[in-house]
């Protein structure tokens, strides 16, 4: 059976932000994350880290959350970084292209970091 659909908030100093997912992310649970992470790019947080490391599925509703998210951080001078270590989830990344678009890590730490300004004149 898997783990119950649940989003925590880990705020950050500053402008970061840190959303873990358990469960599954679908058609009927997809809203939840998108209102989640609506509301803290509004608040400010720009700067997004979601950690998929208890996430066991996602499907395309999903992946849409997701694409609009970064689109409207980017226009935020915002970043969003994911955590993940699900070969499944890494397989929908990589069959759809999005592994280009995200930018996916195995760790939080390195997420965070990620979405540092700092950065942002590499990317």
């Amino acid at each position: 059976m898997s783990p119950e659909f649940a989003i925590t908030e880990h705020p950050s100093e500053g402008d970061r932000h840190v959303l873990a997912v358990r469960g599954e992310i679908d058609l009927f649970t997809a809203p939840e994350l998108k209102q989640v992470l609506a509301e803290s790019i509004e608040s400010g947080r720009v700067r997004i880290v979601i950690d998929l490391t208890e996430t066991t599925f996602l499907d395309s509703t999903a992946l849409g959350v997701l694409i609009g998210a970064v689109k409207r951080l980017r226009s935020r001078d915002g970043a969003l970084a994911i955590v993940n270590t699900e070969e499944n989830i890494s397989k929908t990344f990589e069959i759809t292209g999005l592994d280009q678009i995200f930018t996916i890590v195995s760790t939080r730490e390195e997420a965070i970091d990620a979405v540092d300004p700092a950065r942002d004149g590499a990317g």
